[in-house]
């Protein structure tokens, strides 16, 4: 069964559910224009941090802005709905910001998980996650899978 697909609203009531029945909340984000193997990693493993795993989305405005004109190749909802399908995912929520500090700061969950592409110091939003009493985890295998770089590979064979 696919996790839901919330509104920031939404996934707030869930979450004080959550948090009432004594369940701890991880938060892991992402673009997944391309799903390949490292974001099912990424994910299956952030699951294994908390009892819940909220999974947050960008939206295809911040995509762009992130990752330039182009992208994303697919669009947010879909996204999300292939997200929402991957085992240990409990919620899916679509925010608008290219970075999910704001998000963040709303959620307060008790853990945030990044790739293994930071450390926990050199995640952005590290600062928020310890000011409200949250911790960075480092989940996932080394990163040695791109969409960008599917994308460069791509365009080069054809």
């Amino acid at each position: 069964m696919n996790a839901p697909i919330l509104t920031e609203h939404e996934l707030q009531s869930a979450l004080a559910t959550e948090r009432q029945a004594g369940r701890k909340i991880a938060f892991a984000n992402g673009v997944f224009d391309i799903l390949h193997v490292g974001h099912v990693r990424y994910l299956q493993d952030a699951a294994r941090v908390a009892d819940v795993l909220v999974v947050a989305v960008n939206g295809d405005a911040s995509v762009r802005a992130i990752k330039g004109e182009g992208r994303p190749l697919t669009p947010e909802r879909e996204r999300a709905e292939i997200v929402s399908a991957i085992r240990g995912v409990a919620y899916v929520t679509i925010f608008s910001e290219s970075s999910p500090a704001r998000l963040l700061q709303v959620l307060q969950p008790d853990f945030q998980c990044k790739g293994t592409d930071y450390t926990a110091d050199s995640v952005p939003e590290a600062g928020i996650v310890r000011a409200y009493g949250g911790r960075v985890v480092i989940v996932g295998d080394p990163k040695d899978h791109s969409t960008t770089e599917m994308l460069r590979k791509l365009k080069a064979e054809g």
